[in-house]
């Protein structure tokens, strides 16, 4: 169980999912999705992934959840429609009105009015694959990974996704690794951590990938790119590594701690990092050296988002935790 536990995302997933290899099976066996519910107690719902619209924030977690904020975190609503609620994982807007979802069930979800209605562009039940990351360059050029090195890119605003094939890694015979999270640097060049020390890199819009060696075997959940350059990975056991040449290098950095990371998050003076066990990482010398804090109720953080250029806000498998 938790290896299968292990397989369901990048983010709290792996510590705070009630989901059952059961109920998971469940989910990929051609289960027709129901609209997601509103609920007054929405904002106290798992968060996995979180973003900017604009002046807005967009969350998104268990069963369909989507919350909204236009004061910076400090109040949130639901979303007014969102057409599946199956649990999403990532989220990601090319503009302050054109956005994408993706989850459970390969769930793909669009929106042009900044996250207050959403319509749906994949849905695959036949099969039990999620979907955990996204990322649109642009509104036209995204991509999308998820379970057994699934990688879907589209071209055309999400009218179409085509699968990549990826190549095998190196002193491997198939691809099949996890995918658990994809961002871009300030070239526009994409990144995508998984299982295994796994970083992938494009030049093309996702079109063709290769593997950076990081010389790790674990986990990593979660990436970022700084505005110097500077890419941080980060996941299992407090792992985090650092590159300063485009991802050709990789230097592992101390943590301090052996909680996994979930998320990464650059702000203008400083980096933060939140993951389980209420773990916090802060570094003012762009992911040199971080200094670990851990909240005294160990509630796992699960996704940050920041609201200005020097604080952010905080989430978790209890919702949305406060302004930092």
């Amino acid at each position: 169980m938790k290896k299968y536990q292990m397989m369901l995302g990048a983010t709290a997933i792996l510590a705070a999912s009630t989901v059952t290899l059961q109920g998971w099976a469940a989910e990929g066996t051609g289960v027709v999705p129901h609209v997601a519910e509103r609920s007054a107690s929405a904002s106290r719902s798992m968060i996995l992934a979180t973003t900017q619209a604009g002046q807005r924030l967009v969350a998104v977690g268990d069963r369909g959840v989507v919350l909204l904020s236009e004061d910076q975190g400090s109040s949130w609503r639901q979303a007014s429609k969102v057409p599946v609620n199956a649990t999403l994982t990532g989220v990601s807007f090319a503009d302050e009105r054109n956005g994408w979802a993706v989850g459970h069930w390969g769930v793909i979800l669009h929106t042009d009015d900044g996250g207050e209605t959403w319509t749906s562009q994949r849905v695959e039940t036949s099969e039990d694959r999620p979907l955990f990351a996204v990322h649109f360059s642009d509104a036209q050029h995204g991509t999308a990974v998820g379970l057994w090195s699934l990688l879907l890119r589209t071209a055309d605003g999400g009218k179409t996704w085509d699968k990549v094939s990826l190549p095998p890694p190196p002193n491997d015979t198939r691809a099949d690794r996890n995918l658990m999270h994809v961002f871009a640097d300030r070239r526009g060049e994409l990144f995508v951590v998984g299982e295994r020390g796994t970083v992938l890199r494009s030049a093309d819009h996702g079109l063709t990938w290769t593997y950076r060696p990081t010389g790790y075997r674990g986990s990593f959940w979660s990436g970022a790119a700084l505005a110097d350059g500077t890419l941080l990975v980060a996941g299992l056991r407090g792992s985090l590594y650092r590159s300063t040449d485009g991802g050709d290098s990789w230097h592992k950095v101390d943590t301090g701690t052996q909680s996994s990371i979930t998320a990464v998050v650059p702000l203008a003076d400083r980096v933060l990092a939140v993951g389980l066990d209420g773990l916090t990482l802060e570094s003012r010398d762009a992911g040199v050296s971080f200094e670990a804090r851990q909240r005294p109720d160990r509630l796992s953080l699960t996704a940050a988002v920041g609201t200005d250029p020097n604080h952010a806000v905080f989430f978790s498998r209890a919702g949305i935790v406060a302004p930092q």
